[in-house]
């Protein structure tokens, strides 16, 4: 019973929280790596082993990792970004015809996370209040804009002034003018969300972004507060979601008003620092998908105001020619 993490990059910390869930279960069990460039990845030298693999635009994307898989006996997938979730949603059943099992939600889930009105939508149909769309001739100052399907934080403007504004942000069409949402006044938070097969809820995981660096977080807390009661009755169900969803959210530090902001369909950045709370998705993953035990209840005793600092740190590669 090996794993996989597909476009592993720098996914260190998530790559060995699998191998150390994996070990207790399974001893002689492998977790190995995927990219285009394993030898620049250092999740893929961190990897019991590593294979490279086509870009995700290749036709025989889908084929290869198949192939792959099958040779070295992989049953579970972890896909870690969001360009490659939907093609894989939507070939889950080839793998699964081989015994291999995805994890990744629903395509339909999948397309409102990466299109970010639709993410939006979604959030108001559960009652949860979203920043204001404005029209890009009719709009109030100061605005927060971002693209309809960014990640990581490329292409996103805070504009505090109609000097701030060019030609690209109005002819660009992908990028959407909204109502900024003040840091002085909101606490931003990534929630790790743990859902089960049945796409149930049964971990909340706040965690507050003290620090951002190219969208991911290197500063966090995790804080066990409103947020989890009001998220697990306005998202006790996801449809389509199995796994870990990562939804970020602000809170008005006065009134505790909340706002969605966006949903991944995927592990975040920022989900070791949960792990290490106690919140253990790696091994309730293995239970459910290698071992059929399902998850009695909901789990909430992970640690509460543990703060990580992260650092930068060496993977070297020997004998490197590239």
């Amino acid at each position: 019973m090996n794993i996989l993490i597909t476009s592993a990059g720098r996914r260190v910390s998530l790559l060995q929280a699998f191998q150390k869930e994996l070990k207790k279960f399974v001893p002689d069990g492998k977790v190995y790596a995927a990219d285009a460039n394993p030898i620049q990845s250092a999740a893929c030298q961190i990897a019991d082993d590593y294979f490279e693999v086509p870009r995700l635009d290749d036709e025989f994307y889908i084929d290869n990792i198949l192939k792959e898989c099958i040779q070295r006996n992989i049953k579970l997938i972890i896909p870690t970004i969001d360009h490659e979730l939907l093609l894989l949603a939507e070939n889950k059943k080839v793998f699964l015809d081989k015994g291999i099992t995805v994890l990744v939600s629903d395509p339909i889930l999948v397309q409102k996370c990466r299109n970010k009105k639709d993410t939006h939508k979604y959030f108001e149909s559960n009652k949860i209040s979203v920043a204001k769309e404005f029209e890009k001739d009719n709009y109030q100052l100061p605005l927060f804009i971002k693209p309809i399907d960014g990640s990581r934080s490329i292409d996103t403007f805070i504009i505090r002034s109609k000097e701030d504004l060019t030609p690209y942000h109005f002819e660009n069409e992908r990028l959407l003018f909204l109502e900024y949402l003040d840091h002085d006044v909101h606490d931003e938070y990534t929630c790790d969300l743990y859902y089960d097969k049945h796409s149930r809820l049964r971990c909340v995981v706040p965690r507050k972004r003290i620090e951002v660096r190219d969208g991911e977080v290197n500063k966090g807390l995790t804080c066990n507060n409103t947020m989890v009661t009001f998220l697990k009755k306005n998202l006790a169900v996801m449809e389509g979601a199995v796994g870990c969803i990562t939804a970020q959210f602000f809170m008005n530090r006065d009134t505790e008003k909340i706002y969605g902001i966006e949903v991944n369909a995927r592990f975040g950045g920022g989900y070791p620092l949960s792990y290490l709370a106690g919140a253990n998705f790696p091994k309730w993953i293995l239970e459910e998908y290698f071992f059929q035990k399902e998850m009695d209840d909901q789990f909430d005793s992970w640690e509460d105001n543990l703060l990580m600092l992260r650092y930068d740190s060496e993977v070297l590669v020997h004998g490197f020619k590239g």
